[in-house]
């Protein structure tokens, strides 16, 4: 690990690190004011189901204002609903003077029914229906107050209303899920209008967001990271990195004479750090405690201001006052002045830190904050997205955001040393999938495909393939178009994937025959050629986004494997033979101890994938290029997990030939 110059702070180890050119065009509006993604979610504004998937700081509010006001006025609609997963963000729906930008209508709301603040649920449920019986167009309320209301209204009461759904991701197909049953019987027995938005739309997490069913009656708008943090003024570069730690993360570790901690907690960047849940190994299980552990590594607790709850702390690396917002506190009153003060904030100056727990995620507006510090493995990568998100906001006070995941090592000695494994590869296979959200979008083609959009054959982000393979039902195209990062989420986190990452599994067979096997599970109804060409989609949208892409003279080159390709060269079986999700464990390999690589590997030695024919049957071109290179075949007790791996598939080959030569 590499120290910053005249600090002792430590760079996290950077997984991922994606530079952005900085074009202005995500932030630039049109003659109506809307941004970028705001004018294309806008263009769906007639759907009666729309689902909106943008990242963070993209805007997603404001879209649904002109939509809204849209059907309102022009579609015939008579109230909006919008709900939101908690009060604080309820600010972000407060009324809005939209034509001195260009729009034909202000977004107004009477304050009585922004039930987003305090008060009992039963006062809120009693204004909720009240609304539905006035004249007035605009409720805002929380995902609960909805629930809550819901239990005592008919479906129908909600006919001629929009319904909007802010962070929708809190909806789920499970059964158990009550807002989801809510939406559904919304859906299914009135003539209400839906708008679902999320900037992070994971349903690998756990179970579905929606049924396939219901999820194919939503129109899809999505407007990909890449393009919003390439559009902005400010933002050069994104970083996603680790540092371990062993023990508690905030006590000495004895090498350095600092908690882990203290080495990566630069205090000259507003930072948001995200405590570990209380049920976690890494917590403490004393949520206050913890805080106060945090505070004694940045430094000693000058006062607490009164008025606004602001911590001021002299540091004991430089001696100055840091002032730091604890949004751990659960005590109302200490919370309601915080978050009142932080709605506030209009300077870099006006807070340093926020240490939160459940808080400062998802739609928590601090566009200043340049570094996301979470501690302990998180197993959502939707929780992830929405922390990065904090950092991501475009502010002239910072040119580069970092996420960095203080997670504890693994150790050979330690009784939880499967559990620890376990969760840094699921932490490497979130940044992998990181990437892919954060880089640039291709679109594939066969090379000699005749249907060839108008302008698209000068498009620079569409690349021809050798032996590519097209989707031939509307359901593949719309996985590829809409769902291709969840599936690559599903696909990153399964079991089987997770153990062949470190090099465990020749990529022909992690390409041809895992891939396509999770792929299966997933959409059991696909035909046999819609699995494959989806398969090829991931494999291909993997490989070259983990590629560098150089010109040289007219030509385009691609390095893939350690050596550079000609594009207009790039054959499907190339592809097939570079293991798409290697990069990030090999950058990692590099970063961390040797002791440490030995814990994952033999953790993972231990519950070695069983051998089926599908992988013994890939694995015969390596077997091939293993004699040729070494001169001998690959041996079973070698101490190289690829050359047993290759062992075993041989010996498969031959047990399977001798059984079929004794039957004749």
């Amino acid at each position: 690990m590499e120290k910053e110059k005249n600090t002792d702070y430590i760079k996290p180890i950077n997984l991922v690190n994606v530079t952005y050119a900085q074009t202005g065009k995500s932030k630039s509006t049109n003659e109506l004011g809307m941004r970028e993604m705001q004018a294309k979610a806008y263009e769906a504004r007639s759907a009666q189901y729309l689902l909106l998937k943008a990242p963070p700081a993209s805007g997603k509010s404001r879209a649904l204002m002109f939509i809204a006001l849209d059907k309102l006025i022009n579609q015939g609609l008579k109230k909006v609903i919008v709900a939101v997963p908690e009060r604080s963000i309820g600010n972000s729906f407060a009324p809005n003077e939209l034509k001195k930008y260009g729009f034909y209508a202000d977004w107004e709301l009477n304050n009585r029914y922004n039930l987003c603040s305090p008060g009992s649920d039963t006062s809120k449920v009693k204004a909720f229906k009240e609304f539905l019986q006035s004249d007035e167009k605009v409720l805002i309320c929380t995902h609960a107050t909805l629930r809550f209301a819901f239990e005592g209204l008919q479906e129908t009461d909600f006919n001629n209303c929009l319904v909007a759904i802010d962070e929708f991701h809190h909806v789920s197909a499970d059964g158990d899920n009550i807002l989801g049953n809510v939406i559904r019987r919304i859906m299914e027995k009135s003539t209400a209008h839906i708008v679902a938005m999320t900037g992070s739309y994971f349903r690998g997490d756990s179970v579905p967001v929606l049924s396939p069913e219901d999820e194919e009656k939503f129109m899809k708008v999505t407007y990909n990271y890449y393009d919003q943090l390439n559009g902005y003024d400010y933002l050069k570069s994104l970083g996603i990195g680790y540092h371990f730690y062993r023990g508690r993360y905030y006590k000495h570790d004895g090498d350095r004479g600092m908690s882990a901690l203290e080495e990566i907690l630069d205090e000259n960047l507003k930072t948001i750090i995200h405590i570990p849940s209380v049920n976690s190994a890494e917590s403490s299980k004393e949520k206050r405690e913890e805080v106060n552990h945090i505070i004694d590594c940045i430094g000693d607790l000058e006062y607490q201001d009164t008025e606004t709850g602001v911590l001021y702390v002299k540091s004991k690396r430089s001696g100055r006052i840091l002032k730091i917002a604890d949004l751990v506190n659960d005590i109302q009153k200490e919370r309601d002045k915080i978050t009142a003060y932080l709605r506030g904030v209009k300077t870099p100056d006006d807070i340093d830190m926020i240490i939160a727990l459940g808080m400062a995620k998802e739609g928590f507006d601090w566009p200043f904050c340049q570094h996301a510090l979470t501690i302990g493995y998180r197993g959502s990568l939707t929780e992830i997205i929405q922390i990065i998100g904090r950092a991501t906001r475009d502010s002239s006070n910072k040119t580069h955001a970092q996420f960095t995941n203080l997670i504890a090592q693994p150790d050979a000695v330690d009784d939880d040393v499967r559990l620890s494994v376990n969760n840094m590869l699921k932490a490497i296979t979130a940044s992998l999938l990181m990437e892919q959200v954060l880089a640039p979008n291709f679109k594939f083609k066969p090379m000699d495909d005749p249907d060839e959009n108008e302008g698209e054959s000068d498009d620079e982000n569409i690349i021809k393939i050798r032996g590519f393979k097209k989707p031939t039902s509307q359901r593949a195209k719309d996985i590829i178009e809409s769902d291709l990062n969840d599936l690559k989420a599903r696909i990153l986190q399964d079991d089987t994937m997770l153990k062949a990452m470190p090099g465990n599994l020749e990529p022909e067979v992690i390409n041809t025959v895992l891939i396509p096997k999770i792929i299966r599970e997933i959409y059991p109804d696909l035909a046999a050629e819609d699995v494959e060409a989806i398969r090829q989609y991931v494999v291909v949208d993997s490989v070259i986004k983990n590629g560098e892409v150089e010109e040289h003279g007219s030509k385009k080159f691609i390095r893939m494997a350690g050596s550079f390709v000609n594009i207009d060269d790039i054959h499907i079986d190339l592809i097939d033979t570079i293991n798409p999700f290697q990069k990030a464990f090999e950058i990692l390999s590099k970063n961390v101890t040797t002791s440490i690589l030995k814990a994952i590997q033999d953790t993972i030695n231990v519950t070695k994938i069983e051998m089926t024919e599908e992988e013994a049957i890939a694995s015969w071109e390596a077997i091939k290029r293993w004699k040729m290179n070494t001169g001998k075949a690959p041996d079973i007790n070698s101490h190289d997990p690829k050359e047993q791996r290759l062992a075993q598939a041989l010996l498969f080959l031959q047990d399977a030939k001798r059984r079929k030569n004794q039957n004749g």
